[in-house]
């Protein structure tokens, strides 16, 4: 691992400092997780954003999916 600075504001640090306690972690486990998490969903964003663009660049045609249509069990 790499140590990194970082600056963070006032109130910022003192929610961290309060959920870590809570939680019974570190600032710098606490924080690698918040990225972590992060990033993934940057990655998620982009990939649903990807998956827009297809579909406005090839629109699902009428009755594309229909032969689905009866292998679909519906139960009430």
């Amino acid at each position: 691992m790499r140590t990194v600075q970082m600056t963070l504001e006032e109130e910022l640090l003192r929610q961290v400092d309060h959920a870590v306690a809570r939680l019974g972690t570190t600032r710098s486990a606490f924080t690698r997780d918040a990225l972590r998490r992060e990033l993934h969903a940057i990655r998620q964003r982009e990939l649903e954003e990807a998956h827009r663009r297809g579909y406005e660049r090839f629109p699902v045609k009428a009755g594309e999916f229909s032969v689905w249509e009866d292998e679909q069990v519906w139960v009430d």
